[in-house]
C-alpha cells in the first residue's frame, strides 16, 4: 500500500527510511532462530494488514488471528498511532522554530492527553501566556494527564517546581532554548547517543521522556536524528530482545535489526518503507505482549472499534 498523502505531509523523515539498503547483514547474523524470525514476520504483517484494513474503512474483524482479532496491540509503526498523529498535526505551524516547536512538543509528551493540550493551549517564551496557562492547566478537571510512567513525578518533588503544572511552565522554558541549541547541532546522532547528551542539560533524569521527544525530533528534523542507529531498549522489549540474540548490546542490536531492510508493506513514492531501529523496538514490546496472551498471561486490554 502506497503510504496515503496526508501522512506523507505530516513527516519529513520517510525518504529516510526507504535508503537503508547499504550495509544489510545477513539474517542468520541477527536471528539465530529461523523459526523465531518467521512468527515475529508474520506478527508484523499480520498488524500492518490489521492497520490497513482499518485506515481504508473495511469492517472487522481485521485478522484470523484470535489474539490480534480480540486484543488492543501499538501499530507496527509509531507514525501511524493516533496521538502521535494528532500531536504532530498541531504543531507542523511551528516547524519553522525548532525551539519553540521543541518546547511543545515535550509538553505534549509529558501531558500524553491531547484533550487537555487542546483545551488548555500551548506554551511560549512569553511568561504572561505560560501563567496563563498555568491556571487552565491547573483548574482543568481530572484526568488532565496521560499514562504516568510517561513522566514519573517523583524525579520533581524535591525540586523548585514539584508539581507537574508547575514544571511545564516554569522549567521547561528556561531550558528548552539551550538544548534546542543542542540538538541543532547534531549530524544523524543516535537517540542512545542523543539521549546521554540532553538529560545534563535538562536537569532532571527523564530518559524515557527524552527518548520519546527525541524521536518525534527524527521524524521532523532527520538531519539531526537518525532512527536506523543504535536506539535504547525498554524493558517491555527487552524479552524479544533477549530472544533473537541473547548476547549482543540491546541498543546494538536494535541498530542490526534496522539494516535488515525488513519491509512493512507500505512505500512510499513506491519505494518500500524498512523498519528502522526504532520500530523494531516497539515490535519487540508488541511481539513480547502477544506470546504473553499466547501462554495465558499479561494484560488483556481488549480491542475496541
Amino acid at each position: 500500500m502506497e503510504l496515503p498523502t496526508e501522512l506523507k505531509a505530516l513527516y519529513r523523515h520517510w525518504p529516510e527510511h526507504t535508503a537503508q539498503q547499504a550495509k544489510q547483514p545477513n539474517l542468520c547474523d541477527v536471528f539465530e532462530d529461523e523459526k523465531l524470525f518467521k512468527e515475529i514476520s508474520a506478527f508484523i504483517h499480520t498488524r500492518m494488514s490489521i492497520w490497513e484494513k482499518k485506515y481504508v474503512g473495511m469492517p472487522p474483524p481485521y485478522s484470523d488471528d484470535p489474539i490480534l482479532s480480540t486484543y488492543r496491540f501499538c501499530n507496527i509503526l509509531r507514525e501511524l498511532d493516533r496521538q502521535t498523529i494528532e500531536y504532530h498535526t498541531l504543531l507542523n505551524p511551528l516547524r519553522s522554530d525548532f525551539q519553540l516547536w521543541l518546547l511543545n512538543m515535550f509538553y505534549c509528551r509529558l501531558v500524553a492527553r491531547p484533550e487537555t493540550v487542546r483545551a488548555v493551549g500551548l506554551l511560549s517564551f512569553d511568561r504572561a501566556n505560560n501563567e496563563a496557562l498555568y491556571e487552565r492547566l491547573s483548574k482543568y478537571p481530572r484526568p488532565r494527564y496521560g499514562t504516568p510512567y510517561v513522566f514519573p513525578i517523583s524525579t520533581i518533588l524535591r525540586s523548585a517546581t514539584p508539581t507537574r503544572e508547575e514544571f511545564v511552565v516554569r522549567h521547561l522554558p528556561g531550558v528548552i532554548g539551550g538544548i534546542a541549541e543542542e540538538i541543532s547541532s547534531w549530524r544523524k546522532l543516535s537517540v542512545v547517543e542523543g539521549v546521554r547528551r540532553v538529560i545534563p542539560l535538562f536537569g532532571f533524569n527523564q530518559t524515557f521522556l527524552w527518548t520519546e521527544v527525541l524521536i518525534d525530533v527524527a521524524y521532523q528534523f532527520p538531519e539531526h536524528i537518525d532512527l536506523y542507529k543504535p536506539f535504547p531498549v525498554g524493558p517491555g522489549s527487552s524479552p524479544t530482545f533477549k530472544r533473537i540474540d541473547l548476547h549482543t548490546e540491546p541498543s546494538e542490536l536494535a541498530a542490526q535489526l534496522g539494516l535488515l531492510g525488513f519491509e512493512t508493506k507500505l512505500t512510499y513514492e513506491r519505494v518500500p518503507l524498512t523498519l528502522s531501529a526504532e520500530n523494531w523496538e516497539g515490535v519487540g514490546c508488541e511481539f513480547r505482549k502477544y506470546t504473553n496472551l499466547e501462554s495465558g498471561k499479561g494484560r488483556r486490554r481488549l480491542f475496541k472499534t
